[in-house]
């Protein structure tokens, strides 16, 4: 072979090395992007029914949109944890103030019917799959979640996977009690002295790493110092995981109850299963054997919230994943108003939900 042929077959040959390694590249940040995709699906719960343009400054504590290295890339990294392409906000159908709900045996026939649920007490996130028979709702109506309330021990904890959810007039630089915090420790003083409920409210921060804020993995930094906290005082029943929920600014959820503007609140589930292209899939290594008692909480929370102030509750978001609805059979997650609310409208909304509670568990 002579000189002029060698250098022509190596050329070919180093040209089709580039190739290969150029295609492997780009499949490897398409899996890559797709993997983690679904990962942040978990660690961070999506506006609960917003696609958006909500600035981030609305969403995060100054310190998370920051990065002295490279801003741009925390900001777009930023939009996507939020997940503001994923769902549509829907706004009610009816807007006409809603009426008190009794529990009937019609009503129950009804409540037999998937769709029927769809329309007044559940909105399904397009990512997840929920089927005929999964809520059982006569079952679920018949449940007995009262507590044990003896003893001076707590019977609640409240806590917050991400702490540093703020209202549009929270200076979140002063402290915890200007966000969501401040909200949960309203809860709280009303349970105990109201209702003689003992709680424990918990003060980490699993949404700040090294000072600067971080929701990124917050629901895998939380589970082991609520664990730790559920272990050590066996007498709490029923935990409590409060946000702040994201959604366009020319939202405002609020209702007067007893005369005061409250905050709207949303109870959330998820189902531990993705809708694939329409084919029900688990989600791979999040199980959660309390998912029957946490949806039956959840709508008995629902329903007496609908009997005592019928326009208080959303409907109940369902989700995918399990967050942190794990913990324990009575367990709730609540979303409270969005950043659009108020400091006064989130908290006047703990008078209402404490009655709530109290109603369901004692």
């Amino acid at each position: 072979m002579g000189f002029r042929q060698q250098s022509q077959l190596k050329k070919v040959i180093m040209q089709s090395i580039i190739g290969f390694l150029a295609c492997f590249i780009i499949s490897a940040f398409f899996v890559t992007k797709k993997i983690s995709s679904a990962f942040i699906n978990e660690v961070v719960p999506t506006t609960a029914e917003g696609k958006t343009n909500i600035p981030m400054n609305k969403i995060f504590s100054q310190d998370d949109t920051k990065d002295d290295k490279n801003p741009e890339l925390v900001q777009e990294i930023s939009r996507d944890i939020i997940g503001f392409n994923d769902i549509t906000y829907q706004a009610p159908e009816n807007t006409a103030k809603k009426t008190t709900t009794k529990i009937t045996e019609e009503l129950l026939k009804k409540m037999e019917n998937l769709d029927f649920l769809k329309q007044n007490y559940y909105l399904v996130d397009s990512r997840t799959a929920l089927l005929n028979g999964d809520i059982k709702a006569k079952e679920f109506l018949e449940k007995d979640f009262r507590i044990d309330n003896t003893g001076e021990q707590p019977k609640v904890l409240i806590f917050h996977t991400h702490s540093t959810e703020g209202f549009i007039d929270s200076d979140m630089s002063k402290d915890m009690s200007e966000g969501i915090w401040g909200v949960g420790e309203e809860l709280k003083n009303i349970l105990e002295k109201k209702y003689g409920i003992k709680v424990l409210h918990d003060t980490g921060r699993y949404d700040i790493v090294d000072g600067k804020g971080q929701i990124l993995g917050a629901y895998e930094r939380m589970e082991t110092p609520i664990s730790k906290i559920l272990e050590e005082n066996p007498s709490i029943q029923v935990v409590i995981d409060m946000h702040r929920d994201g959604l366009p600014e020319n939202v405002h959820l609020v209702t007067e109850i007893n005369g005061k503007q409250c905050a709207k609140i949303m109870f959330f589930n998820g189902m531990c299963r993705l809708n694939k292209d329409g084919v029900p899939q688990p989600t791979e290594g999040l199980t959660n054997e309390n998912l029957q008692d946490n949806l039956a909480f959840s709508l008995q929370m629902q329903t007496t919230a609908q009997s005592l102030f019928p326009d208080f509750t959303r409907r109940i978001y369902i989700h995918a994943y399990r967050y942190s609805l794990h913990m324990k059979p009575r367990s709730l997650l609540i979303e409270v108003g969005s950043q659009m609310n108020t400091k006064e409208e989130a908290r006047n909304a703990m008078t209402p939900l404490a009655q709530i509670l109290a109603n369901v568990i004692q």
